[in-house]
């Protein structure tokens, strides 16, 4: 009889995983729909909160750890768990000793860019399903990596781009799908923010409260940066991946989503460091990209890190041009307009960060949930780790464009690599640590 029921129970999780167009490889991850999901957080900084929030109100969902390589920060996001969820959680600073609990069912990776990929390729192998913050990668072999070892896995991956859960964002792409503006042929995203001058920097001892080699991880090992462990790593390409991988990552998601497109023919940049010159900003800090795709369809990129001026009336979001009108679409919210500029629909939604750091608000509340659902078989993932690679590596194209001196690349349709050999070879991966190559799939 308990052999009868366990088939049973094994039928109809199988079936349930048929009916949301789940691999079949998954139907062996499915969790129970009642069943209490026991998670880790990765990272106790800037996107903790915007993550631990839902996670502490979910029922269903028991956060097990909190980890960081900063203890300071790994205490305080223990005291944020017991205060908002009301139970104790443990803290750990290693991810690895994390990934040996087989009760782990899923981590959520909030840590620096370069950190991204390698989490997410360690929790797969140890059996776990992963949220993992924007960009997904550090390079564009890690987001081609990364979608290999999800099927190799077939475990649920999702990336932090939350506005692909947004129901005011899914109604109006589905409207642009069937034609609403006509044609959608040009997509601008942009985002303007008024970041300040960098701290002078300096190599310093390593504090006794950070992990150095940590928080490293799978980088070559560098002397520690007294600015580098809060949020300027960004700003590091050893770290960072820009203000693309930081915020286009979310607009170009939607700009490609919204033109049905996958990836580019052809990607340039007009990108410079224009402000605050002398400060130790080692990248570009305004950046016009523009992606040419086939059948004439064109995705730019505007993004100013240092001047707030509103081009486009808000601080982020993306226009969406049609041969018979035009749509502005952000988080919680879109305005469809006719070929005459009158506004014929608009629809509001949700609260979501925008610019201020960390962000956090409903559209990431929806779309943690839909994760979680997903791992339990009881939702189809509203966006794949394939849709969230792709996306990123339009920020990786644009931000080796800039450091081919703003000089036009040949992308393959088909696979997304270069077409140029030497290109290939220099900026397609990277140099790891010993010992902290990615796996060969």
């Amino acid at each position: 009889m308990i052999k009868r029921r366990n088939f049973i129970k094994a039928s109809a999780l199988a079936g349930a995983g048929v009916s949301l167009g789940l691999p079949a490889k998954s139907y062996s991850n499915i969790m129970g729909a009642n069943e209490k999901s026991n998670v880790a957080i990765i990272g106790c900084y800037r996107r903790f909160g915007g993550l631990q929030g839902p996670l502490s109100r979910m029922k269903d969902v028991h956060i097990k750890y909190v980890c960081d390589v900063d203890s300071r920060r790994q205490a305080d996001g223990m005291a944020k768990v017991l205060k908002d969820a009301g139970y104790p959680t443990k803290g750990e600073k290693d991810i690895r000793k994390i990934l040996d609990d087989q009760e782990i069912d899923a981590v959520f990776l909030a840590i620096p860019d370069h950190w991204h990929a390698p989490g997410t390729w360690m929790a797969l192998d140890a059996g776990k399903n992963v949220y993992v913050e924007k960009p997904a990668s550090h390079n564009p072999h890690e987001s081609e990596l990364l979608i290999q070892l999800q099927k190799k896995y077939g475990k649920v991956v999702q990336m932090g781009n939350q506005q692909r859960s947004a129901p005011e964002t899914i109604e109006i792409i589905k409207e642009i799908h069937n034609g609403a503006i006509g044609k959608a042929y040009k997509a601008v995203a942009f985002y303007s923010n008024t970041r300040g001058r960098v701290p002078d920097a300096s190599v310093v001892p390593v504090p006794d409260y950070l992990d150095w080699d940590l928080f490293q991880g799978p980088a070559p090992r560098q002397e520690f940066i007294n600015i580098v462990g809060d949020y300027n790593w960004h700003w590091y390409w050893t770290y960072g991946t820009g203000e693309t991988g930081n915020n286009a990552t979310h607009e170009l998601d939607i700009a490609r989503w919204a033109l049905d497109v996958t990836y580019p023919k052809l990607a340039y940049v007009d990108a410079a460091k224009q402000h605050y010159k002398d400060d130790p900003w080692t990248m570009y800090d305004t950046m016009y990209a523009t992606f040419e795709f086939e059948d004439d369809k064109v995705i730019n990129w505007d993004g100013k890190s240092r001047n707030g001026y509103n081009t486009y009336g808000g601080g982020r979001g993306t226009i969406i041009y049609g041969t018979e009108g035009t749509v502005m679409v952000d988080r919680g919210k879109y305005e469809m307009y006719d070929r005459g500029g009158k506004l014929v629909k608009e629809r509001k939604g949700g609260e979501e960060g925008g610019v201020a750091l960390g962000g956090g608000g409903d559209t990431t509340d929806l779309h943690v949930r839909n994760f979680l659902d997903a791992v339990k078989g009881t939702a189809k993932q509203n966006s794949n780790i394939e849709e969230g690679a792709i996306s990123t590596n339009l920020c990786h194209y644009a931000n080796i464009s800039y450091k081919l001196q703003n000089r036009a690349i040949d992308i393959d349709q088909t696979t997304g690599h270069f077409k140029d050999p030497r290109v290939m070879d220099e900026h397609w991966s990277r140099t790891y640590e010993k010992g902290w190559e990615p796996p060969k799939v």
